[in-house]
């Protein structure tokens, strides 16, 4: 692509040297440089891309765009000024990829809890009805059946670019992405445009980062600020956050609710671990997944397909043909009749959420054990909160490790003891080992009884002093069953 591409679409405060050049690529690593790329310098959380300007021209850099002009000027570079590179960062990448999301109709799944399932079902639905698709998510991306591993919620923009172009030169229709609350103020983002957002619910986390749930809230309405006007909004009326993230959107606004009225309604008549049948928009459909919560993201799927031009009863028949998202409230049985569940539970209120749904299909007909933890160099306030959520809809509760990062896993669980009184304390186990854990919850409980292994869903690592080590929650529940 021509240099005066990137010029014409981003508009810099100043160019120094030629505009008539061929650029081979985009990049903000400058380990990632190669001849004829241009090296973006952002000042991030954890370095100043600036230091790196003259590695990334070593390397072949013929194009640098920065904020800060540097000393020294190499002859046969073009040096972009902006007054903000992070911000135009987007707008370069989605350029030079060709413009990815106006070849495709990109759809956003926002909140704290309910993203990957939401995200990952309408990627499901659209593909069941033969559409080329794509998905970036928790768990993995896809471009069309092809996986694409993932390493984070929102990859950086030129990743995320790259990967929205390869899906549009594949020839996907739709696309499917989750929207953590950093993509938004990192504006990694930047310089999509969405066919459409969805507000899940709003609960503590990320509060490491974003200081104060307050700057968190604000973050995941800056997604729906931004929604163009031809696009659609759908927020979760049962969250009392999902007004204000309409105030200021452009979009056409939509709500959907179990509880209150709204434009897209359900409600539960039956559910056991087998599944739920509801009503939903007037309609029974049986579906494949349990609890309140998974009631609430299937109406949210529901309205977003519908939103997108699928016809209601095409839409609920695809609903019923899904089943649970890996990691999310997946079930196993042992031969002996006790059922392990595991879930990314990694919030006291998703905590609470899951286990709520386990003690109502319960209904004291057996006991559940609690086997859960909390992640290392992550939120400290919520430690406490999700031992008090776990000891006070659990039987049996064993606290243990996640993964503790460069942590020492004992002082997080220490952490978590810390919201439990002295009695509650003595009636807990505390196993550092998660394997020991989650092996002795599965061993102990008896026929009819629920074991949820909460915190890593998906994941099948651990890291510890920062170094990955394989871990599978399901790999151990299906030893300790003998399977």
């Amino acid at each position: 692509m021509k240099l005066e591409q990137l010029i014409g679409a981003t508009k810099p405060l100043q160019v120094v040297g030629t505009e008539d050049k061929e650029i081979t690529g985009v990049e903000i690593d400058s380990r990632q440089m190669a001849d004829g790329k241009m090296f973006v310098a952002i000042q991030g959380t954890q370095a100043d891309g600036h230091t790196y300007i003259e590695k990334a021209i070593e390397a072949g850099a013929t194009a640098v765009a920065c904020q800060q002009m540097p000393e020294l000027l190499h002859e046969g570079v073009t040096y972009l000024q902006y007054a903000d590179t992070e911000a135009v960062i987007g707008r370069l990448a989605t350029t030079f990829y060709g413009n990815p999301t106006g070849r495709m109709k990109l759809v956003g799944v926002t909140g704290t809890n309910g993203k990957t399932t939401i995200a990952t079902l309408l990627y499901r639905i659209f593909r069941r009805m033969g559409y080329k698709c794509g998905l970036c998510s928790t768990v993995c991306n896809y471009i069309n059946d092809e996986a694409v591993p993932t390493e984070c919620t929102t990859p950086d923009p030129v990743t995320l670019n790259r990967l929205l172009g390869q899906m549009a030169d594949a020839g996907c229709e739709y696309a499917f992405m989750e929207v953590s609350s950093h993509s938004v103020v990192q504006q990694r983002i930047g310089g999509l445009t969405f066919a459409g957002g969805i507000f899940t619910n709003l609960t503590r986390d990320h509060l490491d980062y974003h200081k104060t749930f307050e700057n968190y809230r604000d973050a995941k309405k800056g997604f729906f600020d931004a929604l163009p006007k031809k696009a659609f909004a759908v927020v979760n009326g049962d969250d009392r956050n999902a007004l204000f993230m309409l105030q200021n959107t452009r979009a056409a606004k939509y709500t959907y609710a179990l509880k209150t009225a709204a434009d897209y309604k359900a409600k539960i008549l039956e559910e056991s671990f087998e599944g739920m049948n509801l009503e939903m928009d007037g309609r029974e459909v049986f579906v494949q997944f349990v609890g309140r919560f998974n009631a609430s993201n299937l109406l949210a799927v529901y309205a977003a397909t519908c939103l997108l031009g699928v016809d209601k009863e095409q839409a609920l028949v695809e609903l019923s043909a899904m089943t649970p998202v890996n990691g999310r409230f997946e079930t196993i049985r042992s031969p002996k009749g006790v059922t392990a569940i595991v879930d990314y539970a990694h919030t006291p209120d998703a905590l609470a959420n899951v286990l709520s749904t386990i003690n109502e299909v319960l209904q004291h007909r057996g006991e559940c054990w609690t086997v859960c933890g909390a992640g290392g160099n992550r939120d400290k306030g919520k430690r406490p909160l999700m031992a008090q959520e776990a000891f006070a809809q659990s039987d049996h509760l064993i606290i243990t490790s996640d993964n503790p990062r460069f942590e020492d896993p004992q002082a997080i669980i220490n952490d978590m003891l810390d919201g439990l009184t002295s009695e509650q304390r003595n009636q807990t186990l505390a196993i550092v080992d998660r394997e020991q854990a989650i092996k002795t919850a599965c061993l102990m409980a008896k026929p009819g009884d629920v074991v949820l292994v909460a915190g890593k869903g998906h994941e099948d690592y651990q890291i510890v002093q920062g170094v990955k080590h394989h871990f599978d929650d399901h790999e151990v529940i299906c030893a300790a069953f003998g399977l």
